[in-house]
């Protein structure tokens, strides 16, 4: 199956490419993209590229990783248009990983109007197309009630809660979320995953 290219019902998902710098770019340093994790906000292009570049190496190594979404029609009720670029997302090995991460990140304009399910729907399938017996796993921050609602809707289901490792907030609470139970031990290296 071609995971590099692939179509949603208004989506163009394409795997990560470093042409797709400036736009990616203007996606990840917009504040209101962070807003529930100022920390990450891009400030600088280098960031980004070195982003793209970890992606591009998760589609050499893995055969999965991120896409930029563009969308296909226009969003009808906003200024998004057929070709703009509307988000990022997939599901990838990080390094020092044997799960898919799920991971997903939208333009504001795009919100609500259920183009994350498009996408997380496509990245599911895409992983157990890639390889069925690792798990997908998705991290959040107890306040990000949007991300949250996603994965529920998506049918993962709450395997872990607690202080959100690498975070400079030390009140930060990671939610891990999966598409199956998760042995003690496999469990253990997630949560302390940064």
């Amino acid at each position: 199956m071609e995971l590099r290219h692939l179509t949603t019902a208004r989506l163009r998902l394409d795997a990560v490419v470093p042409g797709d710098l400036e736009e990616h770019h203007a996606l990840m340093s917009d504040p209101d993209v962070w807003r529930h994790l100022p920390s990450g906000r891009h400030t600088d292009p280098a960031q980004t590229m070195a982003g793209i570049e970890h992606s591009v190496g998760h589609w050499q190594r893995d055969g999965l990783g991120y896409w930029t979404a563009r969308l296909l029609v226009d969003l009808a009720g906003t200024p998004l248009r057929a070709g703009n670029v509307v988000g990022t997302g997939g599901c990838a090995l990080r390094v020092g990983t044997s799960w898919w991460n799920l991971y997903f990140r939208f333009t504001p304009a795009a919100w609500g109007h259920g183009l994350a399910a498009e996408l997380v729907r496509t990245a599911l399938d895409a992983a157990r197309a890639a390889d069925p017996d690792r798990p997908v796993i998705a991290y959040l921050l107890e306040h990000n009630a949007e991300s949250r609602g996603r994965a529920e809707r998506s049918r993962l289901s709450l395997v872990w809660r607690g202080p959100d490792a690498g975070n400079a907030d030390p009140d930060a609470v990671r939610l891990v979320y999966a598409d199956r139970p998760l042995d003690d031990e496999l469990l253990a290296r997630v949560a302390a995953h940064p």
